[in-house]
Protein backbone atom coordinates (compact mmCIF):
# COMPACT_ATOMS: atom_id res chain seq x y z
CA UNK A 1 0.00 0.00 0.00
CA UNK A 2 1.76 3.62 -1.17
CA UNK A 3 0.98 6.79 0.82
CA UNK A 4 -0.26 9.31 -1.29
CA UNK A 5 -0.65 13.23 -0.35
CA UNK A 6 -3.28 15.56 -2.18
CA UNK A 7 -2.95 19.16 -2.53
CA UNK A 8 -5.76 21.64 -3.12
CA UNK A 9 -5.29 24.76 -4.09
CA UNK A 10 -8.68 27.15 -2.75
CA UNK A 11 -9.77 30.40 -4.29
CA UNK A 12 -9.56 33.62 -2.53
CA UNK A 13 -12.49 33.93 0.29
CA UNK A 14 -12.59 30.41 0.70
CA UNK A 15 -14.30 30.44 4.13
CA UNK A 16 -17.50 32.36 2.73
CA UNK A 17 -17.87 30.98 -0.58
CA UNK A 18 -17.51 27.01 0.74
CA UNK A 19 -19.97 27.66 3.57
CA UNK A 20 -23.17 25.83 1.00
CA UNK A 21 -20.75 23.57 0.35
CA UNK A 22 -19.29 21.77 3.37
CA UNK A 23 -21.61 19.69 4.34
CA UNK A 24 -21.58 18.11 1.42
CA UNK A 25 -17.56 17.91 0.98
CA UNK A 26 -17.16 16.84 4.60
CA UNK A 27 -19.54 13.87 3.96
CA UNK A 28 -17.55 12.67 0.23
CA UNK A 29 -13.98 13.12 2.64
CA UNK A 30 -15.90 10.93 6.24
CA UNK A 31 -16.36 8.22 3.19
CA UNK A 32 -13.06 7.54 1.63
CA UNK A 33 -12.11 7.77 5.72
CA UNK A 34 -14.70 5.06 6.76
CA UNK A 35 -13.18 3.09 3.40
CA UNK A 36 -9.75 3.48 4.79
CA UNK A 37 -8.40 5.71 1.57
CA UNK A 38 -8.47 9.53 3.60
CA UNK A 39 -5.64 8.74 6.97
CA UNK A 40 -6.17 12.61 7.76
CA UNK A 41 -6.69 15.80 5.86
CA UNK A 42 -7.94 19.06 6.51
CA UNK A 43 -7.47 22.86 5.22
CA UNK A 44 -4.30 24.89 5.57
CA UNK A 45 -4.90 28.22 7.82
CA UNK A 46 -3.97 31.76 7.63
CA UNK A 47 -4.85 32.07 5.37
CA UNK A 48 -7.56 29.31 4.29
CA UNK A 49 -5.75 29.48 0.30
CA UNK A 50 -5.39 25.07 0.13
CA UNK A 51 -5.90 21.49 2.06
CA UNK A 52 -4.10 18.30 2.61
CA UNK A 53 -5.01 14.97 2.29
CA UNK A 54 -2.68 11.87 3.26
CA UNK A 55 -4.77 9.08 1.41
CA UNK A 56 -3.51 5.13 1.87
CA UNK A 57 -4.00 3.19 -1.73
CA UNK A 58 -2.08 1.36 -4.05
CA UNK A 59 -2.90 3.59 -6.95
CA UNK A 60 -2.95 7.39 -7.56
CA UNK A 61 -6.38 7.11 -9.69
CA UNK A 62 -8.01 6.41 -6.27
CA UNK A 63 -7.20 10.15 -5.38
CA UNK A 64 -7.69 11.22 -8.56
CA UNK A 65 -11.40 9.54 -8.54
CA UNK A 66 -11.76 11.68 -5.21
CA UNK A 67 -11.36 14.38 -6.55
CA UNK A 68 -13.49 14.18 -9.44
CA UNK A 69 -16.04 13.48 -7.21
CA UNK A 70 -15.46 16.16 -4.60
CA UNK A 71 -18.24 18.53 -4.17
CA UNK A 72 -16.18 21.41 -3.81
CA UNK A 73 -14.58 20.35 -7.87
CA UNK A 74 -18.38 20.83 -8.52
CA UNK A 75 -18.45 24.12 -7.21
CA UNK A 76 -15.62 25.68 -8.84
CA UNK A 77 -13.73 26.27 -5.29
CA UNK A 78 -10.58 24.38 -6.40
CA UNK A 79 -8.23 26.27 -8.37
CA UNK A 80 -5.70 23.39 -8.62
CA UNK A 81 -4.68 20.03 -7.17
CA UNK A 82 -1.59 18.21 -6.57
CA UNK A 83 -1.25 14.02 -6.39
CA UNK A 84 2.10 13.23 -4.49
CA UNK A 85 3.06 9.63 -3.41
CA UNK A 86 5.19 10.46 -0.33
CA UNK A 87 7.32 8.33 2.18
CA UNK A 88 7.48 8.78 5.81
CA UNK A 89 11.29 8.71 6.68
CA UNK A 90 11.80 10.13 10.20
CA UNK A 91 9.58 10.74 13.53
CA UNK A 92 6.13 9.89 13.56
CA UNK A 93 5.84 6.45 15.36
CA UNK A 94 2.16 7.40 16.13
CA UNK A 95 1.35 8.54 12.41
CA UNK A 96 3.30 4.96 11.47
CA UNK A 97 0.45 3.34 13.80
CA UNK A 98 -2.51 5.24 12.58
CA UNK A 99 -1.07 4.73 9.02
CA UNK A 100 -0.89 0.93 9.38
CA UNK A 101 -4.72 0.83 10.88
CA UNK A 102 -5.89 2.29 7.33
CA UNK A 103 -4.13 -0.61 5.53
Amino acid sequence: MKTFVLFYDYVDNMIERRAPHRPAHLAHADKAVARGEIVFGGPLVEPVDGAIFVFRSDDAALVESFVKDDPYKHAGLIKAHRVKEWMLVTGGERLESIMARAS
